[in-house]
């Protein structure tokens, strides 16, 4: 077809201008359909990052098509278009956007540093720190 990259596509950290978070948070998918109509659907992000996200959507959507998302909590609108698409789903796909301008504020998190990664010595203490059960504390 043409349309759909290739799923390698952009998966590759070293390629990455920000880091990617797995966080669901609520959108309102607003864009165009093909009768020029407004049409929109809530949908739910699977990972995000200062540069867009990956949603799963019901909506058909294309390569390169605009779409509005509106933040379900704030309110708040970004511009972004469409780059990816699985091509392996069927009820909702995975979609991946880009903002229009960069947004890392729209998420309302903060996102780690660019070095960042699992084997980072701060991701292992703070793992090991989680799964730690606090001493018991008994008398003697």
């Amino acid at each position: 077809m043409g349309t759909i990259p290739s799923p390698n596509r952009g998966d590759n950290d070293a390629e990455r201008r920000s880091q990617r978070v797995m966080l669901k948070v609520t959108v309102l998918v607003l864009t165009q359909g093909i009768d020029n109509k407004s049409v929109s659907e809530v949908a739910r992000t699977v990972t995000v990052n200062a540069h867009g996200a990956k949603l799963l959507l019901r909506l058909k959507v294309s390569i390169g098509q605009l779409l509005t998302l509106r933040h379900s909590t704030t309110g708040e609108e970004v511009s972004c278009r469409v780059v990816y698409i699985n091509p392996h789903q069927a009820e909702k796909r995975e979609v991946g956007v880009d903002f229009i301008n960069p947004s890392p504020g729209f998420w309302h998190i903060s996102f780690p540093p660019p070095d960042w990664t699992m084997r980072s010595p701060e991701a292992k203490r703070d793992g090991e720190h989680r799964l730690t059960k606090p001493a018991s504390k008994t008398k003697k």
